[in-house]
């Protein structure tokens, strides 16, 4: 192999620097970047980073160049003498020991105080949020308000939020990007986060993740954020805390869903779909996409969807819900006995965007397959495989019991007219 020249190497390596340095420079949407100023939060992290990134960058350079300056003056030459050996020089060891020390200092006197400032206790007037994680979804309990949901948060801008972090299983951890500030969830210990959100609505559905290895679904427990107006929270609010009711209406029209190879658990930019209910802006639904997952369904998981359309929600109610093994899990408030706290509440579950952790979109097709078997839908669900007929791959054994694609239907047809 012909060695390069000089020039050669110095041009491949400025070529690569420069395809690097233009690699960053898309206008691409980046829904989970942490470089903004959403919350006093992410202000108080980015102000702390750019300084950090400020004296990092100088030191690097100044570093650098006495590095390049010495190795070309002090290089050996051909007849050159021999370097004389020097036993230290006093004034070089301490100019190279103070200005380092200058530096850590001007970085400490940030760092301490910005740590001072998030670990604070939360503003007096702060909305409580209690977050309960589960494998693998979010519980979210607003105690002052009298509302228990799942995997959707919502919170209204201009006021502060403080989130009281606990765990039911194993150690999680909560973490929005786009708000700032990650806190874990550890067993037997209560973590607290608080920050307030100052976007406006219209630019306000965030992503939000556990990073905090859990499993084997870790990478499919998600949620969504939705800061909205006051009103609109207040709102919000208000239809969240009252009981579940439903009218007997027809199940809407759906369309069947195209099944694939295997389930990545990415969200994909394709169009969001709704199931007959509307984000709280208009253009949530057009320019932020990543709110609705487009998770495909995996090979192998089939149901009529036919039936869907003729789905009979007090059907679904009476027998498929009470009698099919879901109130042992699931809590709706205002229906007797349905109180358990095992999975997710499920009171006005038609009016949340997302199922399964944040992982499928909330329509009938999707729910369906769900319900029919979650554990082939999501590796390692703790939600028996319900469908009759089903392969359960965690127990390996085929559910000769449960509901059949009819009865099922009926189900999804009263669980979506829970809104």
């Amino acid at each position: 192999m012909p060695k390069l020249s000089l020039r050669q190497t110095a041009t491949t390596a400025l070529t690569a620097v420069g395809l690097l340095a233009l690699s960053g420079c898309g206008f691409t949407e980046y829904p989970n970047s942490t470089f903004n100023h959403h919350t006093d939060f992410n202000t108080a992290i980015d102000a702390l980073f750019q300084r950090l990134l400020f004296w990092g960058t100088i030191v690097f350079v100044v570093v650098e160049a006495g590095l390049v300056y010495t190795i070309i003056k002090y290089r050996k030459r051909p007849g050159g003498p021999k370097p004389r050996p020097i036993h230290g020089n006093a004034a070089l060891e301490i100019t190279w020991t103070v200005i380092p020390a200058l530096i850590l200092v001007l970085i400490a006197i940030p760092t301490v105080r910005t740590i001072f400032q998030t670990q604070a206790d939360a503003p007096a007037g702060a909305l409580k949020v209690q977050v309960i994680g589960h494998q693998w979804w979010w519980e979210f309990r607003y105690p002052e308000l009298g509302i228990v949901t799942a995997n959707e948060l919502y919170v209204p801008v201009g006021r502060t939020v403080e989130f009281e972090l606990t765990t039911k299983d194993v150690l999680h951890s909560f973490w929005i990007p786009q708000m700032g500030g990650k806190r874990d969830l550890i067993s037997n210990k209560t973590n607290y986060l608080w920050f307030t959100p100052n976007v406006d609505l219209g630019t306000s559905a965030w992503n939000g993740f556990c990073t905090e290895y859990c499993g084997s679904s870790h990478a499919n427990m998600k949620f969504r954020l939705y800061t909205v107006q006051p009103d609109e929270f207040d709102s919000w609010a208000k239809h969240q805390a009252s009981p579940a009711v439903f009218s007997a209406t027809p199940a809407p029209t759906v369309t069947p869903v195209t099944p694939v190879a295997q389930v990545t658990g990415a969200d994909s930019t394709a169009p969001a779909q709704t199931t007959g209910y509307v984000f709280p802006s208009a253009r949530l639904a057009t320019e932020f996409p990543h709110v609705i997952p487009q998770t495909p369904i995996p090979a192998g998981l089939t149901f009529d969807d036919a039936l869907l359309a003729a789905g009979d929600p007090a059907r679904g109610a009476n027998e498929g819900f009470m009698l099919g093994g879901c109130i042992g899990c699931h809590a709706i408030s205002g229906v007797p006995g349905a109180v358990s706290e095992i999975g997710p509440n499920l009171t006005h579950i038609a009016s949340r965007h997302t199922i399964a952790g944040g992982l499928y979109k909330n329509d009938a097709p999707t729910l369906a397959r769900w319900i029919k078997n979650a554990r082939h839908m999501k590796p390692g669900s703790l939600m028996n495989t319900i469908g009759r007929g089903e392969y359960d791959p965690i127990l390996k054994t085929t559910n000769t019991g449960g509901l059949d694609d009819r009865q099922i239907a009926d189900v999804v047809a009263y669980l979506l007219a829970l809104k």
